[in-house]
């Protein structure tokens, strides 16, 4: 039989449920750095300001548009690249980048350089979110796919509060500058195991391809992967 039942889905690359276990706690982690080197600034701008003599609308700068703008234009362009290559090494690549740029900004010495880190962080982190919903999507069936981003999605609050938390608590401890660099190094550490434990799956289309109903399908160009040709 050459056509598929209607409501037949391609199977996940891999059927090994500690697989997928292991890959979404990765990138849950990944996630939560994510939102906590992002919001360590807001918890360290008081230090900062005293010491390297900001502004507040200098401030207001390194906590927004600076971020903002750079993430958002970089976003697409890093998504597209993903589109094409190894999801896994661009978000292990993206770890590294921005967690480095937050461990260089506890050596900024004005507002120059804290806007020329901060740029980093933004140009690392735009590569991690539309990478990561790429794998986990290719990981689960439909079935399961929406639960796994959420519970994907729960780094977002707990990157957010263990942010806050932390950098308050290693800033009181040992200083801004400190801060970043640990919160920073702790990234950095993480980006190798992203690379051991996770595995970059086939792509939906590549395994749907070798199937003979969907090869018709793709190549008449007018039904889904689903629907029967």
């Amino acid at each position: 039989m050459n056509s598929p039942p209607i409501g037949l889905t391609v199977p996940p690359p891999t059927s090994d449920a500690r697989l997928r276990r292991t890959m979404l706690v990765m990138l849950g982690l990944v996630s939560m750095f994510n939102y906590i080197d992002r919001t360590v600034l807001s918890v360290l701008q008081e230090p900062i300001k005293r010491e390297l003599g900001l502004s507040d609308g200098q401030l207001g700068l390194l906590t927004g548009l600076a971020f903002a703008l750079f993430y958002a234009t970089l976003s697409l362009p890093i998504a597209r690249l993903a589109d094409r290559f190894n999801r896994r090494n661009i978000i292990a690549a993206s770890l590294a980048t921005w967690s480095g740029m937050t461990a260089l900004s506890g050596l900024a010495t004005g507002f120059g350089s804290l806007v020329a880190f901060r740029i980093g962080v933004a140009l690392g982190e735009a590569g991690s979110v539309p990478a990561s919903h790429s794998i986990i999507a290719d990981y689960y069936p439909p079935e399961k796919r929406v639960t796994a981003l959420a519970l994907w999605g729960l780094a977002l609050p707990a990157g957010i509060m263990f942010g806050y938390a932390s950098g308050g608590w290693i800033a009181s401890a040992l200083g801004w500058r400190l801060a970043f660099g640990v919160i920073g190094v702790a990234g950095v550490a993480l980006a190798p195991l992203m690379l051991l434990l996770v595995k970059e799956p086939v792509r939906l289309r590549r395994r749907m391809a070798r199937l003979p109903w969907a090869k018709r399908c793709f190549s008449c160009g007018d039904c889904g992967p689903i629907a029967s040709c």
